[in-house]
């Protein structure tokens, strides 16, 4: 009976993310027919809110998938989500410090930025309803009571505060500038390449930080938490990510400046 419940449990866990996939791929798909011409911000901003909410909702659930079946299931989980979304999102991020790194490569503007992060910080919200609803049907005894979770919940910083700054300023530094890298040189490969040491990280940094790497994502799931402050929630998902974001501009724009040099 164990089994067909545990079975069963993995089966509603991938039917919810799945659900969520297809009614953001769909709003995708309306929204791309509605704006068939690209006119920013409308059509910019909606696929932001999507993307964001979708990428929310999924990562909820994959916690879930953490408490009940471990962090290696959830990294699996992840990669693969991450290879959908990279084929699905065209431009969204779902990311705020990626606009201001292109505010920072002068390929946008920061009032853009600007807006873009806050259609993210929206996406972010609106979803919390729908996981609770979801999550309130009880359908698989893993969801049991989960809905009251989604605002009394608990933080998954597990260690002092500028420890949890370092991993998470130090594996977004990584995250994006290998994802230069392996744009640059393997641009085949590099979705890939980029899905796995990204879930690589976020496995590595999950028992110290939760390995969010995301602002907008860490804010959904984890502003207001049980364990940590708004002060040191601010510093260790928003502000350090932000940094390690734009010093990997910095520092690929450096090595890409020193190759030329040397040719």
């Amino acid at each position: 009976m164990a089994d067909k419940n545990a079975y069963f449990s993995v089966f509603v866990s991938g039917f919810y993310i799945l659900l969520t996939g297809m009614i953001c791929y769909w709003l995708r798909q309306v929204i791309g027919r509605f704006f068939r011409y690209k006119t920013f911000p409308t059509k910019d901003l909606l696929l932001e809110v999507v993307a964001t909410a979708e990428l929310c909702a999924s990562c909820y659930e994959l916690i879930i998938v953490a408490d009940n079946w471990g962090v290696y299931a959830y990294g699996v989980a992840l990669y693969i989500l991450t290879i959908w979304w990279s084929l699905n999102w065209d431009d969204a991020s779902a990311c705020p410090y990626t606009h201001l790194e292109d505010v920072a490569e002068r390929r946008s503007n920061l009032l853009i930025a600007l807006f873009k992060i806050g259609a993210e910080l929206l996406g972010g919200y609106i979803i919390i309803k729908y996981i609770q609803l979801l999550w309130s049907l009880e359908i698989a005894h893993v969801h049991v009571g989960q809905a009251n979770t989604v605002y009394n919940c608990q933080a998954d910083l597990q260690v002092p505060v500028l420890l949890g700054m370092l991993v998470e300023g130090v594996a977004t530094f990584l995250c994006r500038f290998m994802s230069r890298v392996f744009a640059e040189k393997v641009p085949k490969l590099s979705m890939i390449l980029d899905a796995t040491f990204g879930t690589l990280l976020v496995v590595a940094a999950f028992s110290y930080s939760g390995g969010y790497f995301n602002p907008a994502l860490a804010g959904s799931l984890k502003y207001g938490c049980t364990g940590h402050t708004v002060t040191e929630h601010l510093v260790v998902y928003w502000l350090s990510p932000t940094i390690g974001s734009l010093l990997s501009v910095f520092a690929f724009n450096r090595m890409q400046a020193s190759k030329i040099k040397r040719d």
